[in-house]
């Protein structure tokens, strides 16, 4: 018999749970629950000695109270917002993520968004394709040399990190804000979120969703941003304030935004700036990008998060070590 049994929430990987079963080999017996499915019964919570949830599941205190047997809940994500990590650490319920998952990935994507509106791909293949033979660029071109461009890093992290390593490749200059990491070669180290701000062409945002970085680019923050500035977010959508990026777009002191995450998914199709962008109207054209929070994905990306996920889960079913925990200092000591 398995000694333990392992529930998986809102799965979005189509087939068996495999590789899962594989890493718990008879010591665990995964449930898995898909996106989409009927909702998880409070009989096979009950049965549950550890919880993954997957997408975007939430975890409520009222979830964890119908799992008497849980013994951790590790996210198959970065993001743990959605989890309620007082109501965990009250039980004594380790909460842990899977951070180092989809890197490269998000790294990559920040940066296919960031080209995408400093060389004006979108505007430049819209208009190409409404008249293939007016051809020529689109006047005023909006395009410039990235060797002239210096670029915000909002958090030096694993992503952050990536990001200024390749784009040192493409000439760009690099600025960052990270009250947890000292200064790596080759990039300056700004004091303040508005200091480093008013010194970049092009802002890109890599940090959680807490308390303090909720709503953090506000109204206040994006007259602090240059001129003619950019900003890109594959982070999480909390940290932007939509409505005040609307008005910065809209007055044109941003030249452009790139966003990959939204505060609400899927967005409200009402809000000024999606109304904007979806009619394509002349002030908005070929100044914003929108992807639908994909920036972690690939087929490597994604086998990784199960598998770091179910590693990390079994590391700490098996010997009781954590990995990642988010909610250390909320736990009884």
């Amino acid at each position: 018999m398995p000694r333990f049994r392992i529930l998986i929430r809102d799965a979005k990987f189509d087939g068996p749970p495999d590789i899962e079963q594989a890493l718990a080999g008879e010591d665990a017996e995964v449930d898995l629950h898909r996106l989409g499915d009927p909702d998880v019964t409070p009989e096979r919570y009950a049965l549950a000695d550890a919880l993954i949830p997957q997408h975007q599941a939430i975890v409520p205190a009222e979830i964890i109270a119908m799992m008497p047997r849980l013994t951790v809940i590790v996210r198959g994500g970065v993001g743990f917002e959605r989890i309620d990590l007082a109501a965990a650490a009250v039980r004594g319920v380790p909460v842990c993520n899977v951070p180092d998952y989809g890197t490269e990935e998000v790294a990559d994507h920040a940066i296919a968004l960031l080209l995408a509106l400093v060389r004006g791909v979108v505007l430049q293949a819209d208009r190409t394709r409404s008249d293939l033979m007016d051809w020529g660029p689109a006047q005023p071109v909006p395009a410039r040399r990235l060797s002239t461009l210096t670029l915000g890093v909002v958090g030096l992290g694993r992503i952050g990190g990536m990001v200024s390593r390749r784009v040192a490749g493409l000439g760009m200059r690099t600025g960052y804000v990270d009250p947890a990491v000292g200064a790596p070669a080759g990039l300056t180290r700004y004091g303040t979120l508005h200091d480093l701000l008013a010194a970049s062409d092009v802002v890109t945002l890599h940090t959680p969703l807490n308390e303090g970085t909720r709503g953090m680019m506000d109204a206040a923050a994006f007259a602090a941003m240059r001129p003619g500035a950019i900003l890109v977010n594959t982070s999480r959508g909390g940290v932007v304030d939509l409505d005040a990026l609307h008005d910065a777009l809209r007055s044109g002191h941003l030249a452009g935004a790139a966003l990959d995450v939204l505060p609400s998914e899927p967005p409200d199709p009402t809000h000024p700036l999606m109304r904007a962008w979806t009619r394509d109207e002349d002030w908005l054209r070929g100044r914003f990008v929108l992807t639908p929070h994909m920036a972690y994905y690939s087929p490597h990306s994604l086998r990784d998060t199960r598998r770091l996920g179910m590693e990390t889960a079994l590391m700490f079913l098996r010997q009781g070590q954590l990995r990642n925990c988010v909610n250390a200092d909320l736990l009884p000591r």
